[in-house]
């Protein structure tokens, strides 16, 4: 999409990221257990604090499209990363943005900025049951499925390691 760019949020973002994101969750049917999630993905401010939490904003109007938060091994928010990796969390686009681009643009700049800052490769996790278009966003940046990185936080959330080794990359 023309007119997009990505960059890191700044405080007046959180709340148009707080609400993208638990929107984006409740859209995917992500919030439908009782699992209290929705708070934290609101929780933008704390994520600043330990994350880098990068907005996709559309050029011409200024609005946030969609977020995520960028992660190191060790940090708070950082559930699958180990040495030398990173990891990026709470991928989201506003449902009225899907199919811009801005996913794509989002996770595009994390792997850059896992690269950038010398990782040697990137990990994240899905849900079992997230949406198939994000399954392929992931399959066309180079993810591959990853078993050893599989977890189940709560019962009934079985989330699935993705893996992008960076050494191979490019």
């Amino acid at each position: 999409m023309t007119g997009l760019r990505v960059r890191r949020a700044e405080p007046a973002d959180f709340p148009a990221v707080a609400r993208l994101t638990v929107a984006a969750y409740e859209a995917d049917g992500q919030l439908k257990d009782e699992s209290g999630y929705a708070p934290v993905l609101a929780d933008v401010a704390t994520r600043a604090e330990t994350g880098e939490v990068l907005v996709a904003v559309d050029d011409a109007t200024g609005q946030v499209l969609g977020a995520v938060t960028f992660v190191l091994p060790g940090t708070p928010y950082a559930e699958l990363a180990g040495p030398g990796e990173a990891e990026f969390r709470m991928l989201a686009v506003d449902p009225a943005a899907q199919g811009r681009g801005a996913g794509a643009a989002l996770a595009a700049a994390c792997v850059a900025r896992a690269t950038e800052l010398g990782c040697t490769a990137v990990v994240i996790c899905v849900r079992a049951g997230m949406a198939a278009s994000a399954h392929r966003l992931y399959e066309r940046l180079g993810f591959v499925r990853y078993p050893e990185k599989d977890w189940t936080p709560l019962p009934g959330i079985d989330l699935r390691g993705l893996r992008l080794d960076l050494t191979r990359a490019g």
